[in-house]
């Protein structure tokens, strides 16, 4: 089975969410998110780009994100919402949502981090990066967003080492046709774009709450390396907030460039 990304054959399989989305394959980019967020002005509909390698991919924080050909799944899929973007605060973690039970329909056991990372067996396998950009009320209103993922397939040990950190990657996943598992991921996450649209977080809240890899643990929520909180994570609240049990009582933690540690 080829294991290059095939833009028909991620279109054959799309259902009435993801075929909304204009599916771009490109070689090789700087990055996803990068080119989508320099067309938004020039976009009429949603679009799905994705790259076989990145060469300046970013996560939260300007951080860099690590790929290697055929190993990471690295897109950015551009969706235009009607709400301005401090209706969107919860949109992170739905997206988590949406790439995890994917990936659990796919038999690769993940839990959730607050605020953006994908989890397996403790350590990192996707990560999410958003960025918004308002629509002129003269245009309609609204904000596009660019949502990044990047997701580890097989990681050599040399870019591990590369990365400085322990992560995760999914042999299984990597054995998988990429056009086939790109096709799933669009088709729900079109899907839960959607319903995010209509309902917001409420939607997606309780099925957080279900994969969140610290539920009951004690955590620190760091600020650029300061602590800032420390005290047990109980889950997110309907809007996405992490809820901590502090000696003070709780604390709604709001996503920001704040970091999750285990104590």
């Amino acid at each position: 089975m080829s294991n290059t990304l095939e833009t028909n054959k991620i279109t054959a399989l799309l259902d009435r969410y993801g075929s909304r989305a204009d599916i771009e394959v490109v070689e090789e980019t700087g990055s996803t998110n990068a080119d989508l967020m320099s067309r938004l002005p020039l976009l009429q509909a949603p679009v799905l780009r994705v790259a076989e390698r990145q060469t300046a991919g970013r996560g939260r924080a300007g951080r860099v994100w690590h790929s290697v050909p055929g190993g990471v799944l690295t897109f950015s899929l551009a969706w235009r919402f009607p709400q301005q973007a401090q209706g969107l605060l919860g949109l992170p973690l739905a997206v988590g949502v949406a790439v995890a039970e994917v990936l659990l329909q796919q038999s690769v056991p993940v839990q959730l981090k607050w605020p953006n990372d994908i989890l397996k067996e403790g350590k990192k396998l996707a990560g999410i990066l958003i960025e918004t950009s308002p629509v002129p009320e003269r245009e309609g209103g609204g904000t596009w967003t660019v949502i990044g993922v990047g997701l580890n397939l097989k990681i050599p040990h040399e870019l591990e080492a590369e990365i400085g950190n322990a992560v995760a990657d999914a042999p299984w996943l990597a054995q998988m046709d990429r056009s086939t598992l790109m096709a799933y991921l669009l088709n729900a996450l079109a899907r839960a774009l959607e319903q995010f649209e209509q309902q917001g977080f409420t939607a997606f809240s309780a099925r957080w709450n279900g994969l969140h890899a610290y539920a009951q643990q004690m955590v620190r929520i760091l600020d650029q390396g300061q602590i800032v909180h420390e005290g047990v994570a109980t889950g997110v609240d309907e809007a996405g907030c992490l809820i901590l049990l502090t000696p003070q009582g709780p604390v709604a933690v709001v996503a920001g460039d704040v970091s999750l540690r285990p104590v």
